[in-house]
């Protein structure tokens, strides 16, 4: 009986990169903000230790709503403007990098492959359509495998709540090459969140995708803390994975209203 812990060992281009990683950040809604602040905290970390940080892709073509305002990091003087334009401007200018809003839908051109600015390491989706991650799933798939001249994808990263759960999930874009271990048993594939909980995520869609017109309304979709307590832990993942270069979890489910977090074992 094999009784070895399964794990994953991080690829070396994340943990010894000759330049800023590229990560593309797609939605810049409740969770999303919050993750990108969490991005801009690991950057700094990273740079201190003498790593190469972070580059960072916010794509979100919507505009902040009066809804949006306090269950999202918006401020009222930016109510109008495109989400993700408003919220790397500001970390930009806080902090002096030059990350990019990519003001429109993270999708396929019309020659049906990704823009170039679309190439990237990570991938993180904050999206809240079940739709959105099966096509960035498509997407991400197609990429398996191919040789590109920059930013090699790698890993992705999807959350996604309903209003007072949610869950994180990491994946591998094709097989990580695993070192030789006599102590754990190795895992190179992490699985979609799309082949892993396909049917689950087509039973959990929402049936109204009409956004909200107030707070009060949207609270009565996504509780107040949900977004920044997924964002919170699902950031810590990642940060562990540039810490230790190796997890045993890919992810966990979390509960706000019973406060039980389940982790997700890689295998």
């Amino acid at each position: 009986m094999n009784t070895k812990l399964k794990v994953h060992f991080v690829d070396r281009a994340l943990i010894e990169p000759t330049n800023p990683i590229e990560v593309n950040l797609i939605g810049a809604g409740g969770t999303g903000s919050n993750v990108l602040t969490g991005l801009v905290k690991i950057n700094h970390a990273l740079t201190t230790l003498g790593h190469a940080g972070l580059q960072v892709n916010l794509w979100d073509d919507d505009v902040v709503t009066e809804a949006n305002l306090g269950r999202q990091l918006f401020f009222e003087s930016e109510t109008g403007l495109c989400k993700s334009v408003a919220l790397i401007n500001r970390v930009n200018r806080c902090f002096g990098m030059n990350w990019k809003a990519q003001a429109e839908k993270f999708q396929r051109t019309e020659l049906g492959r990704l823009p170039e600015q679309a190439m990237a390491t990570i991938y993180i989706s904050c999206v809240d359509s079940v739709a959105a991650r099966f096509e960035i799933a498509n997407m991400l798939r197609s990429l398996s495998g191919e040789r590109l001249y920059r930013s090699q994808p790698k890993y992705w990263m999807d959350f996604g709540n309903s209003q007072c759960t949610g869950q994180v999930l990491l994946s591998t874009i094709g097989k990580i090459h695993q070192p030789h271990s006599e102590k754990f048993e190795t895992v190179a594939e992490l699985p979609f969140v799309t082949d892993m909980y396909g049917d689950l995520l087509k039973q959990s869609e929402d049936s109204d995708p009409t956004p909200s017109c107030s707070l009060a309304e949207a609270l009565e979709k996504q509780d107040l803390f949900i977004n920044p307590s997924l964002a919170q832990m699902g950031c810590s993942l990642l940060w562990n994975l540039f810490r230790n270069a190796v997890t045993e979890n890919k992810g966990f489910f979390h509960n706000l209203e019973t406060f039980v977090t389940q982790p997700i074992k890689v295998g």
